[in-house]
Order: structure tokens, then sequence, then C-alpha cells
């Protein structure tokens, strides 16, 4: 049992349901005898009525049972059973386009779906299957089909329907995009919370925790430099990551392979090759990373430099903290980099 100064946060972060503290503890409620994770919805026990853990084995261990609104033995956000049957009833049908009695013949609610996926991806099933329609009429064009083909294809009648879905979700008209580049994206569930994954077929381009403040503004910078569109689905190199990040939560990676698309300037990239040469289990300053570049007085760029990593933790800036010892900041969240600093630790 946690028993420090801690205790507090964490009861503050158990309060406002901060999705900063998943997998960072557990809390044990003397009057039901439940433990939750720090976002469960039920109501909020008296903070003396609360004791803090930091796995789920030392709050079994202390006679706890798990709560069953808030499920603290299962990944935050894991996929549920509706939407992982919908996504799968859309990859054997990517082209279907989805009506009310789809929905029964699978005895799914159709709200519950729009809600799950809404909670899941950010968007409803509809607009999710939508997207993957569109990232296969893309796909079509590029390979040479005819646009109308592409539009009946995709379960349009009316080309000014298909115009403007095509460019809601690519950013541009199909006539202009024959060329671009297609990016897949996916949620990833981990210990510490889900995060996005965004690749093409051969390398990531971003890997953040989907609470960091400002990752919308980050997806649409990264689709408007590489003129890309970005829709749904998996890739090998999403694969590949979902598998290192879960060895690495197991304690038993150190070094990712998954190969990565670095997009920023030839000093950031100097600055992030940096950071990948500092060993798990050790940090670093800003002023250090700048001696390393042979440039002493640059710190307060490398400290630009590593706020504008787009791949977290496999690009360890959390490795990175401030001269005097202190922690400094993190894109997500100080409580994931002291936790993550403590688990290559040990």
């Amino acid at each position: 049992m946690i028993q420090d100064e801690r205790t507090k946060d964490y009861y503050q972060a158990l309060i406002e349901k901060n999705t900063e503290y998943e997998g960072i503890f557990y809390v044990g409620v003397k009057t039901t005898g439940v433990f939750c994770r720090p976002t469960c919805p039920a109501r909020k026990p008296k903070f003396e009525n609360c004791e803090f853990y930091e796995t789920v084995q030392q709050a079994l261990l202390a006679s706890y049972r798990p709560c069953q609104r808030c499920r603290p033995l299962s990944h935050p956000n894991h996929i549920s059973e509706i939407v992982q049957m919908l996504v799968e009833a859309v990859e054997k049908n990517p082209e279907k386009r989805w009506k009310g009695q789809d929905f029964k013949a699978l005895s799914i609610d159709e709200s519950t779906a729009r809600r799950q996926f809404k909670k899941r991806f950010g968007m409803t099933f509809v607009e999710y299957a939508r997207a993957r329609r569109m990232g296969l009429a893309l796909k079509s064009i590029r390979s040479g089909e005819n646009i109308i083909q592409t539009q009946l294809a995709s379960g349009y009648e009316s080309s000014s329907g298909f115009r403007d879905a095509f460019s809601r979700i690519m950013g541009a008209p199909p006539t202009l995009v024959e060329n671009s580049l297609v990016l897949k994206a996916s949620w990833l569930d981990t210990p510490l919370g889900p995060m996005l994954a965004i690749a093409d077929e051969t390398q990531l381009y971003l890997l953040e925790f989907v609470d960091r403040r400002g990752l919308e503004r980050e997806v649409e910078r990264l689709r408007r430099k590489t003129k890309a569109a970005i829709v749904p689905g998996q890739t090998e190199p999403i694969v590949s990551i979902e598998q290192e990040l879960a060895d690495y939560f197991n304690g038993t990676l150190t070094e990712f392979k998954t190969p990565l698309y670095l997009l920023g300037s030839p000093f950031q990239k100097s600055v992030w090759t940096q950071l990948m040469s500092i060993p798990p289990g050790e940090t670093r300053s800003y002023a250090d990373l700048a001696r390393a570049l042979g440039n002493p007085n640059a710190f307060r760029a490398v400290a630009q430099a590593n706020g504008a990593n787009q791949l977290a933790i496999v690009i360890p800036c959390h490795r990175v903290i401030n001269s005097d010892g202190e922690l400094g900041g993190y894109g997500g969240g100080i409580t994931r980099k002291q936790w993550l600093l403590t688990h290559e630790k040990s």
C-alpha cells in the first residue's frame, strides 16, 4: 500500500477521473471492498476510506475485489466485443454502406455502436465505416480506376455526394489525390492508457497517448506536411509496434526495431538520434544533449526539438530531465514520465 505524500495527488486524480494516471495506481475502497482504476465512473469515496496501490496484485493481496464498473483487470478503454465485432465486419466487407437492418442482423443496438465507437475512436461507427470506404476509394483511384466506377463501388449514386464525402475525409477532392500518401491510424491499448499509432506500409510516423493535449493539431500537422490521407486501419509497422510495446511494458524489451519515419528538420533529427542513444534506466539533461551535439548553448533548441517528438516511448524524450534533477515537462504527463523512468530502472 502507498503511504506517502502521493496519496493526496492520487485522490485528486480519482476525483477528476484523470486519464494520465491510468496504470499508475489503483484505489481500494474500504467501505465497499472493491478496488478501481483512477477513471472509474462510480461515486467517489471519502479520502479516509481509500487505500492506494501501485499494482493490481497488491490490491488483490489486500483482499479487495475488482470493480465491476471500471474493470481494473483489463486494459483501460479495452476494445469491447461490440466494437471488435463491427471492426471485423467492416474488414470482411469494407465497401458496404451500413443500414439499420445490418445492426439488427448482428443483434447490435445502433445507438450503442455509435456511443462505443465515439468513445473508442473519436468517431461514430458510420463515420468509421465511411472513412474505411474512402481509403479503398483512394487506393482504387491511385491504381488507375475511373473515378465514376470508384464512386459507384463506394455506394454513392451522386458524384457530388461522393466528392464531398471524399474531400471531408481525405482533405482534397478525388481528382487531386491520385499520387497522395495513405497513412493508417490505429488505437493501441497499453497499461498507461490507449495510444494512437499512425503508419504507412513500411514506417511508423506517429505514436502518442490519446489524451495528449494538442494531439488533434499534431495529426493535422502530420497530414499537411506529408500531404497524406489518414484513414482507420492497420499496417505492418502498427502490428510491430503493438507487439514491441507489449514486450516493453512486460520488461522484456529495451530496444525498438520498428522502422520509423522522422518528420523534422536536420537539427531535430540529430536531437532525436541522441535521445535514442540514452540507455534505459538512465537520464540526460537538455544541457547534456546540447554538449553531445557540439553546441553547449543550444539547450533551449534541444528542449524545443524534444517537445516536437511525435514518437513517444520509442524516441525516449521521457529520459530527459532538468539540470537540477527535476523531471521537467512531458507531453504524456509528468505522472507517466515518472512511471516510465521507474519502470526502466527496475
